[in-house]
């Protein structure tokens, strides 16, 4: 089943802080723009507590809160798939917590991004800079949002550029 994540920079909100979201089945990595939407920062890990038929837990009024301080304006949520763009088992829990957003903040645009490679580029880039693969383990998920949501970004400004 092909998947088709959502276009960067299309529907644009404009200026503003974006949050990005990687879902795991464990913990969910949440990073976060600058208010010129150009450079991704790591937040924090949530620990996953909602499951499918359960009312939002925790993670989701952790994430709600986050979107709200943060004043984002878009929020950013990775969309896992495989090479080929076919989607992994990890897609339902992606759509749940995009589902649950929505639902509790209707006003704000949340998107499903390509996270391909995410996982790996951020490991690559902890491993970079000299973080041990156990200490690594507790800021991967923020290290994949920030690729998701660097990403998004990069491919934001050059829709925005090409379509001036």
């Amino acid at each position: 089943m092909k998947l088709e994540p959502d276009q960067p920079g299309v529907d644009d909100p404009g200026s503003g802080r974006r949050v990005g979201i990687d879902v795991g089945t464990v913990r969910i990595g949440v990073a976060v723009s600058d208010r010129d939407a150009k450079l991704a920062t790591p937040v924090e890990t949530v620990s996953r507590a909602t499951g499918f038929k359960d009312r939002d837990g925790e993670d989701i009024e952790r994430l709600l809160e986050l979107i709200s301080q943060y004043d984002a304006v878009e929020v950013v949520v990775g969309l896992p798939r495989d090479l080929k763009g076919n989607g992994s088992k990890s897609v339902k829990h992606a759509k749940e917590i995009a589902f649950r957003i929505r639902r509790r903040m209707p006003e704000m645009p949340v998107k499903m991004a390509d996270e391909r490679l995410t996982t790996v580029a951020a490991t690559q880039s902890l491993r970079a800079s000299g973080v041990s693969e156990k200490a690594g383990r507790a800021v991967i998920d923020q290290a994949a949002a920030v690729e998701i949501l660097q990403s998004w970004l990069d491919g934001r400004h050059h829709y925005l550029k090409e379509n001036a």
